[in-house]
């Protein structure tokens, strides 16, 4: 048994601690908000948020951070993404050296262009920082069916160690070290699924789906690749897997965002009608200044920026793909007569 803190009272800080709490292990739930505690404590359910998933007994709810960090061997850091950082240096005064932290939370700082990780090793340099991803919606996981996931670390002892305090008869976990492929995927693939969101919208069909999914992997892929990334990466459950479920799933907030606009809401009143941070819409710019700065051509995720920042027409942007100049699918440099 580990005595593992949960950053993050959200639907996935809640349903991992769901989670871990049947795995065996002890359980402080954290959330910065007094009322979402006295919630959680007194109906033992996220009645917004995750629904019907009931908490165990057990587990501890608080509001102090330094209660919830203290004596833990693991923290699991599960705030949304535009409070990652924010967070961190907030858990900076009760953090002990060389304490696990695992981020769960997917997206691009916009003005720094950093992933999760990166930002919380910067902050917390003395904490050993790890990553869980997939296609894993919370609302699932708090269900107990069946959901795989990958964690990446920068050792293997690390990553093994979460591998077994993550895994149950109805979660799978694999290891990877490619945390920087890991997080691109997480983030990236929700900028994706808000245009796979948009061609719902508009009443597009499943070929529509499937032609953004798989040109879309093509985009993050070649982004990943020119950052140092792994390939193979991105063929799995936290690039193709992760994208195919969030692009896909009645339970994905950025393709409902993304339906939404398609239907002709504009990006902050489809926000608000999800009533859940749209990671997607945070990490939109991020994509694109990272495709800018390494050079790497992104049309999918150029035209959801023009489409969410600068009142672009969904139709005409996705009008515009189609009409690009054409291509070659793989890049060859000779077709066999050529040879």
């Amino acid at each position: 048994m580990k005595k593992i803190g949960v950053l993050g009272a959200g639907s996935w800080g809640t349903a991992l601690t769901w989670l871990l709490t049947n795995n065996g292990h002890e359980v402080t739930l954290w959330s910065i908000m007094e009322a979402e505690v006295e919630m959680l404590r007194t109906k033992r359910e996220h009645t917004s948020k995750l629904p019907g998933v009931k908490l165990q007994e057990s587990i501890q709810l608080t509001s102090n951070l330094e209660e919830a960090m203290a004596d833990k061997d693991v923290l699991v850091l599960a705030v949304p993404s535009p409070y990652t950082r924010s967070t961190a240096q907030k858990m900076a005064p009760y953090l002990k050296k060389g304490q696990i932290v695992v981020n769960v939370a997917k997206g691009v700082e916009e003005h720094t262009l950093m992933t999760l990780s990166q930002i919380i090793e910067e902050e917390l340099p003395e904490a050993n920082v790890a990553v869980l991803s997939g296609p894993s919606h919370a609302e699932e996981v708090g269900k107990g069916l069946p959901t795989t996931c990958v964690v990446g670390a920068r050792t293997r002892q690390i990553a093994e160690y979460l591998q077994e305090i993550f895994m149950s008869p109805v979660f799978r976990v694999y290891t990877s070290p490619d945390v920087l492929g890991i997080e691109l995927g997480a983030a990236l693939k929700n900028v994706i699924a808000l245009a796979a969101g948009v061609a719902d919208g508009l009443g597009y069909g499943d070929n529509t789906k499937a032609a953004l999914i798989t040109r879309g992997i093509a985009e993050i892929s070649r982004l990943g690749i020119a950052m140092g990334a792994h390939a193979r990466t991105f063929y799995g459950l936290s690039g193709i897997g992760d994208l195919i479920v969030t692009c896909a799933s009645v339970h994905s907030r950025n393709r409902k965002a993304g339906y939404l606009m398609g239907k002709g809401c504009t990006m902050q009143e489809a926000m608000d009608e999800v009533k859940m941070v749209v990671e997607g819409v945070y990490s939109a710019k991020a994509a694109l200044g990272l495709a800018e700065k390494y050079g790497v051509e992104m049309p999918i995720i150029a035209e959801v920026n023009k489409v969410l920042f600068e009142d672009k027409n969904a139709a005409d942007a996705v009008n515009e793909l189609m009409q690009r100049m054409k291509k070659d699918e793989l890049g060859v440099e000779l077709w066999d007569d050529e040879k």
